[in-house]
């Protein structure tokens, strides 16, 4: 997937402290995740329904 031209977001739950910062960024119907001190690595790609249900079950 190409996430050149996506926006991404820091989460609401990273650390304001420039250390351990989680960035997100929708398209298409999926949500990326990505490291922001590093982010041209890696990127988890999941599609919208499953991050939801994801954050649902961490919020419990």
């Amino acid at each position: 997937m190409d996430l050149t031209t996506a926006t991404w977001r820091k989460a609401s739950r990273s650390a304001s402290n420039g250390g351990e910062c989680v960035e997100l960024a929708s398209a298409a119907g999926v949500v990326a995740v990505r490291d922001s001190k590093d982010p041209d690595g890696p990127k988890l790609v999941v599609r919208s329904d499953e991050f939801a249900t994801l954050m649902a079950a961490l919020k419990h």
